[in-house]
């Protein structure tokens, strides 16, 4: 019998947000997270958590303790907002850490583990990075750390945020970073957990770039991304067409993208590390 981990999947997105997506063809954060724990942990059992749901009931103490990894999805809140739904999930942020739970995430994750430990999450002056973030390079701690082992040292990833991370907590390290993003992934350490977050998404693929930019379109339009609604259309069909058929080199090229972003076994090497390197060695140090 395989390792066993029992991970709580929180999906930060309000729900009428989680709908908007799924309207436009996405798959919830929730379920894309959960997915993506199952393909490095196959025998692995996995609750999903709404936090910004009315009524929600959020686990403390030993209901997070069960867990042997927390892993938080995106979200299209702002951490710096002044809302219930943002301060639950700091306050969430905060327990998980005092329980002494491996956790991992993306973006919104990453954000709300170093807010939660004392840091500060700004507005990125850049503007909003979108599609695929360009040129990650790892720091020096950055390479020689565990969350990495097996990625490159500069490396392109899926990406979709307009804040950013601009001050760290003690405790914390920036392992990779960009010309758009000082900081785009980090580890935190506070009260005794541990928090490796990433400011980008490996959980997304091309199908699912393609269906968050077409709920995004108008948007997009409006901060210069498309001159009009059909040059939005025409690169997610562009971002379909690769996704079903991976040998379209001339897409592939049109884009530039590679295994980067195509192979699964690239794309999420982080994940595979946090989960070989983080939560099994922590299991095996509680039992």
């Amino acid at each position: 019998m395989g390792i066993q981990p029992r991970f709580l999947v929180i999906d930060g997105y309000i729900k009428s947000a989680r709908d908007e997506l799924a309207a436009g063809g996405a798959t919830s954060a929730g379920l894309q997270y959960k997915g993506m724990l199952e393909t490095y942990a196959p025998d692995c059992s996995v609750d999903i958590l709404y936090p910004s749901d009315p009524g929600e009931a959020l686990p403390k103490g030993a209901a997070l303790a069960q867990y042997d990894g927390i892993a938080w999805t995106g979200c299209s809140l702002c951490v710096f907002e002044d809302i219930p739904e943002v301060r639950a999930q700091i306050d969430l942020a905060r327990d998980a850490f005092a329980a002494k739970v491996p956790g991992f995430g993306s973006c919104w994750a990453a954000q709300i583990a170093v807010v939660a430990a004392g840091g500060l999450v700004q507005a990125n002056p850049n503007g909003r990075e979108m599609g695929i973030a360009r040129k990650i390079q790892l720091t020096p701690e950055g390479r020689g750390h565990p969350l990495y082992d097996g990625k490159a040292s500069v490396f392109d990833a899926f990406i979709s945020h307009v804040d950013e991370i601009t001050h760290l907590p003690p405790g914390s390290v920036s392992l990779s970073g960009n010309a758009f993003t000082a900081i785009q992934s980090v580890s935190v350490i506070h009260q005794g957990g541990v928090f490796w977050g990433l400011q980008y998404h490996p959980e997304y693929d091309l199908h699912e770039m393609a269906r968050l930019t077409w709920c995004r379109i108008e948007k997009l339009m409006s901060l210069g991304f498309f001159k009009d609604h059909e040059a939005g259309e025409a690169f997610v069909e562009l971002l379909e067409t690769l996704h079903n058929d991976p040998s379209r080199y001339d897409i592939a090229w049109m884009l530039g993208i590679d295994s980067d972003i195509m192979d699964p076994g690239v794309r999420q090497v982080e994940v595979r590390n946090w989960i070989e390197q983080l939560v099994i060695p922590t299991m095996a140090a509680r039992r």
